[in-house]
Protein backbone atom coordinates (compact mmCIF):
# COMPACT_ATOMS: atom_id res chain seq x y z
CA UNK A 1 0.00 0.00 0.00
CA UNK A 2 1.52 3.40 -1.00
CA UNK A 3 2.16 5.67 1.90
CA UNK A 4 0.19 8.73 2.48
CA UNK A 5 2.06 12.29 1.91
CA UNK A 6 2.43 13.89 4.62
CA UNK A 7 1.03 17.10 5.96
CA UNK A 8 1.67 20.83 5.19
CA UNK A 9 1.96 23.38 7.25
CA UNK A 10 -0.55 25.65 7.47
CA UNK A 11 -0.20 28.59 5.39
CA UNK A 12 0.48 31.09 8.28
CA UNK A 13 3.19 28.58 9.22
CA UNK A 14 4.86 27.69 6.25
CA UNK A 15 5.21 31.42 4.99
CA UNK A 16 7.04 32.18 8.24
CA UNK A 17 9.61 29.05 7.28
CA UNK A 18 9.73 29.60 3.89
CA UNK A 19 11.12 33.30 4.61
CA UNK A 20 13.35 31.99 7.49
CA UNK A 21 14.54 29.04 5.36
CA UNK A 22 15.67 32.00 2.40
CA UNK A 23 17.68 33.44 5.18
CA UNK A 24 19.63 30.07 5.64
CA UNK A 25 20.00 29.10 2.20
CA UNK A 26 21.64 32.00 1.32
CA UNK A 27 24.43 31.88 4.06
CA UNK A 28 25.46 28.93 1.60
CA UNK A 29 26.89 28.74 -2.08
CA UNK A 30 25.01 25.22 -2.59
CA UNK A 31 21.66 25.45 -1.02
CA UNK A 32 22.31 21.73 -0.33
CA UNK A 33 24.90 23.07 2.26
CA UNK A 34 22.00 24.39 4.60
CA UNK A 35 20.11 20.86 5.12
CA UNK A 36 21.14 20.65 8.70
CA UNK A 37 20.08 24.04 10.06
CA UNK A 38 17.12 23.47 7.93
CA UNK A 39 16.52 20.36 10.17
CA UNK A 40 17.08 22.41 13.13
CA UNK A 41 14.62 25.19 12.29
CA UNK A 42 11.40 22.39 11.29
CA UNK A 43 12.48 20.49 14.69
CA UNK A 44 12.09 24.24 16.48
CA UNK A 45 8.67 24.20 14.87
CA UNK A 46 7.24 20.92 16.47
CA UNK A 47 9.78 19.99 19.09
CA UNK A 48 10.94 16.90 17.09
CA UNK A 49 11.53 16.46 12.94
CA UNK A 50 8.36 15.07 11.63
CA UNK A 51 7.91 13.77 8.06
CA UNK A 52 6.07 17.32 7.64
CA UNK A 53 9.42 18.90 8.22
CA UNK A 54 11.30 16.83 6.08
CA UNK A 55 8.97 17.35 3.61
CA UNK A 56 9.27 21.07 3.78
CA UNK A 57 13.48 20.48 3.85
CA UNK A 58 13.04 18.48 0.59
CA UNK A 59 10.47 20.83 -1.41
CA UNK A 60 12.99 24.37 -0.69
CA UNK A 61 16.33 22.46 -1.38
CA UNK A 62 15.27 20.27 -4.35
CA UNK A 63 15.65 17.29 -2.40
CA UNK A 64 14.20 14.14 -2.66
CA UNK A 65 12.28 13.14 1.27
CA UNK A 66 14.93 9.94 0.79
CA UNK A 67 17.93 12.27 1.02
CA UNK A 68 16.54 14.53 3.65
CA UNK A 69 15.13 11.18 5.32
CA UNK A 70 19.11 10.06 5.20
CA UNK A 71 20.75 12.67 7.11
CA UNK A 72 17.76 13.15 9.43
CA UNK A 73 18.08 9.79 11.20
CA UNK A 74 22.19 9.48 11.26
CA UNK A 75 22.19 12.22 14.06
CA UNK A 76 21.13 11.72 16.97
CA UNK A 77 20.57 15.27 17.51
CA UNK A 78 17.17 15.52 15.46
CA UNK A 79 14.54 13.98 17.36
CA UNK A 80 12.16 11.60 15.70
CA UNK A 81 9.51 11.67 18.11
CA UNK A 82 7.74 13.57 20.53
CA UNK A 83 10.02 14.75 23.36
CA UNK A 84 10.46 17.27 26.37
CA UNK A 85 11.05 21.03 26.83
CA UNK A 86 13.96 19.59 28.96
CA UNK A 87 16.34 17.53 27.10
CA UNK A 88 18.31 16.01 29.93
CA UNK A 89 21.30 13.77 28.76
CA UNK A 90 24.10 12.25 31.50
CA UNK A 91 27.01 11.02 30.41
CA UNK A 92 27.52 7.57 30.91
CA UNK A 93 31.09 7.52 28.81
CA UNK A 94 34.23 6.13 30.96
CA UNK A 95 35.01 8.63 33.25
CA UNK A 96 31.93 10.00 33.93
CA UNK A 97 30.52 6.70 34.03
CA UNK A 98 33.20 5.53 36.55
CA UNK A 99 32.95 9.25 38.69
CA UNK A 100 28.90 8.06 39.48
CA UNK A 101 27.25 8.45 36.04
CA UNK A 102 25.82 5.25 35.39
CA UNK A 103 23.99 5.73 39.55
CA UNK A 104 22.93 9.04 38.44
CA UNK A 105 21.39 7.89 35.01
CA UNK A 106 19.95 4.77 36.55
CA UNK A 107 18.86 6.85 39.76
CA UNK A 108 16.75 9.53 37.59
CA UNK A 109 15.06 6.68 35.65
CA UNK A 110 13.69 5.18 38.56
CA UNK A 111 12.84 8.58 39.77
CA UNK A 112 11.05 10.11 36.57
CA UNK A 113 9.53 6.93 35.70
CA UNK A 114 11.14 6.78 31.88
CA UNK A 115 13.62 4.73 30.00
CA UNK A 116 16.80 5.65 28.15
CA UNK A 117 14.84 8.47 25.32
CA UNK A 118 11.79 8.16 26.93
CA UNK A 119 9.80 11.45 27.94
CA UNK A 120 7.88 12.01 31.45
CA UNK A 121 4.11 12.34 31.28
CA UNK A 122 4.15 16.01 31.50
CA UNK A 123 6.22 16.43 28.13
CA UNK A 124 8.34 18.67 30.50
CA UNK A 125 11.70 15.71 30.62
CA UNK A 126 13.50 13.63 27.80
CA UNK A 127 15.89 11.69 29.60
CA UNK A 128 19.06 10.14 28.14
CA UNK A 129 22.39 8.65 27.89
CA UNK A 130 24.94 10.79 26.03
CA UNK A 131 28.53 9.96 25.04
CA UNK A 132 31.44 12.62 26.24
CA UNK A 133 30.75 16.56 25.62
CA UNK A 134 34.53 16.50 26.27
CA UNK A 135 34.03 18.17 29.74
CA UNK A 136 35.84 15.63 31.69
CA UNK A 137 37.50 17.87 34.25
CA UNK A 138 33.86 18.36 35.78
CA UNK A 139 32.73 14.77 35.40
CA UNK A 140 30.03 13.26 36.56
CA UNK A 141 28.13 16.12 34.17
CA UNK A 142 24.54 16.44 32.84
CA UNK A 143 23.56 18.35 30.22
CA UNK A 144 20.46 20.09 29.64
CA UNK A 145 19.87 21.50 26.21
CA UNK A 146 23.60 21.13 25.94
CA UNK A 147 24.37 23.28 28.68
CA UNK A 148 26.72 21.84 31.34
CA UNK A 149 26.07 20.87 34.83
CA UNK A 150 28.80 19.52 36.19
CA UNK A 151 29.90 17.96 39.30
CA UNK A 152 26.55 16.39 39.83
CA UNK A 153 25.28 13.82 42.40
CA UNK A 154 22.29 11.33 42.51
CA UNK A 155 21.02 13.65 45.22
CA UNK A 156 21.41 16.81 42.91
CA UNK A 157 20.67 15.50 39.60
CA UNK A 158 17.49 14.71 41.39
CA UNK A 159 16.58 18.01 42.59
CA UNK A 160 17.62 19.23 38.66
CA UNK A 161 14.50 17.57 37.00
CA UNK A 162 12.34 18.03 40.20
CA UNK A 163 12.93 21.97 38.91
CA UNK A 164 12.70 21.39 35.49
CA UNK A 165 9.11 20.07 35.79
CA UNK A 166 7.84 22.38 38.31
CA UNK A 167 9.15 25.60 36.21
CA UNK A 168 11.59 26.79 38.69
CA UNK A 169 14.55 28.77 37.80
CA UNK A 170 17.42 26.90 36.63
CA UNK A 171 20.96 27.88 36.20
CA UNK A 172 23.63 26.05 34.69
CA UNK A 173 27.08 25.48 35.75
CA UNK A 174 28.44 27.77 33.60
CA UNK A 175 27.59 28.93 29.81
CA UNK A 176 24.85 30.25 28.40
CA UNK A 177 21.03 30.65 30.31
CA UNK A 178 19.02 27.56 30.13
CA UNK A 179 16.08 27.84 27.86
CA UNK A 180 13.52 25.52 25.97
CA UNK A 181 14.59 22.35 23.39
CA UNK A 182 12.45 24.40 20.81
CA UNK A 183 14.57 27.67 21.60
CA UNK A 184 17.79 25.73 21.40
CA UNK A 185 17.03 24.18 17.90
CA UNK A 186 16.32 28.02 16.68
CA UNK A 187 19.77 28.77 17.93
CA UNK A 188 21.16 25.80 16.65
CA UNK A 189 19.24 26.52 12.93
CA UNK A 190 22.11 29.73 12.64
CA UNK A 191 19.26 32.60 14.38
CA UNK A 192 20.86 35.49 16.76
CA UNK A 193 20.43 34.09 20.20
CA UNK A 194 18.15 36.58 22.24
CA UNK A 195 19.24 35.28 25.50
CA UNK A 196 20.56 37.95 28.15
CA UNK A 197 24.30 37.17 29.34
CA UNK A 198 24.32 34.66 25.90
CA UNK A 199 26.46 36.42 24.04
CA UNK A 200 29.14 36.86 26.85
CA UNK A 201 28.74 33.52 27.87
CA UNK A 202 29.11 31.74 24.86
CA UNK A 203 32.43 29.27 24.16
CA UNK A 204 33.27 29.58 27.99
CA UNK A 205 35.19 26.97 29.08
CA UNK A 206 35.50 26.34 32.83
CA UNK A 207 38.63 27.13 35.46
CA UNK A 208 39.72 23.45 35.58
CA UNK A 209 39.78 23.42 31.54
CA UNK A 210 42.05 26.20 31.99
CA UNK A 211 44.07 25.35 34.59
CA UNK A 212 47.04 23.90 32.09
CA UNK A 213 46.99 27.28 30.11
CA UNK A 214 47.51 29.52 33.58
CA UNK A 215 50.20 27.07 34.11
CA UNK A 216 52.16 27.80 30.60
CA UNK A 217 51.71 30.93 31.44
CA UNK A 218 53.25 31.18 34.65
CA UNK A 219 50.06 32.43 35.71
CA UNK A 220 49.54 30.13 39.04
CA UNK A 221 52.23 28.02 41.29
CA UNK A 222 54.16 25.15 39.92
CA UNK A 223 52.93 21.90 40.02
CA UNK A 224 54.73 19.26 42.64
CA UNK A 225 57.68 18.08 40.62
CA UNK A 226 57.66 13.71 41.24
CA UNK A 227 60.93 12.74 40.68
CA UNK A 228 60.46 9.32 38.54
CA UNK A 229 63.72 7.67 38.86
CA UNK A 230 63.42 8.00 42.69
CA UNK A 231 66.52 10.22 42.66
CA UNK A 232 65.81 13.07 45.60
CA UNK A 233 62.86 13.73 47.49
CA UNK A 234 60.01 15.83 45.85
CA UNK A 235 60.00 19.29 45.88
CA UNK A 236 56.98 20.98 47.73
CA UNK A 237 56.04 23.49 45.46
CA UNK A 238 53.10 25.86 46.21
CA UNK A 239 50.37 23.84 44.30
CA UNK A 240 48.20 24.73 41.08
CA UNK A 241 44.73 25.54 42.16
CA UNK A 242 42.56 22.55 41.39
CA UNK A 243 39.49 23.48 40.75
CA UNK A 244 37.95 19.58 39.38
CA UNK A 245 38.72 16.55 41.40
CA UNK A 246 41.39 15.59 39.08
CA UNK A 247 44.86 16.62 39.54
CA UNK A 248 46.54 19.13 37.96
CA UNK A 249 49.58 18.38 34.87
CA UNK A 250 52.62 17.01 36.18
CA UNK A 251 56.08 17.92 35.48
CA UNK A 252 57.47 15.14 33.06
CA UNK A 253 61.27 13.70 33.02
CA UNK A 254 61.97 15.28 29.87
CA UNK A 255 61.64 18.73 31.56
CA UNK A 256 63.15 17.72 35.21
CA UNK A 257 66.45 19.92 34.98
CA UNK A 258 67.87 17.26 37.91
CA UNK A 259 67.19 14.22 35.15
CA UNK A 260 67.21 15.33 32.05
CA UNK A 261 65.79 13.12 29.14
CA UNK A 262 68.80 11.63 27.02
CA UNK A 263 69.16 9.50 24.21
CA UNK A 264 68.38 5.68 24.92
CA UNK A 265 71.57 3.44 25.03
CA UNK A 266 70.70 2.16 21.31
CA UNK A 267 70.80 6.03 20.00
CA UNK A 268 74.11 6.52 21.55
CA UNK A 269 75.90 3.74 20.21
Amino acid sequence: MPRLPAPDYPDDVRTRLEADAREIIARYPDSRSALLPLLHLVQAEEGHVTRTGMQFCADVLSLTTAEVTAVATFYSMYRRKPSGDYQVGVCTNTLCAVMGGDAIFEALQDHLGVGNGETTGDGKVTLEHIECNAACDFAPVVMVNWEFFDNQTVASAKRLVDDLRAGAAVEPTRGAPLCTFKDTARILAGFPDERVGAVEASGSAGPASLIGLRLAKGESGAARVVHPRGGGAPQDQPPAEHLSSHDAPQDTSGSDPSHPAGPTAEEGE
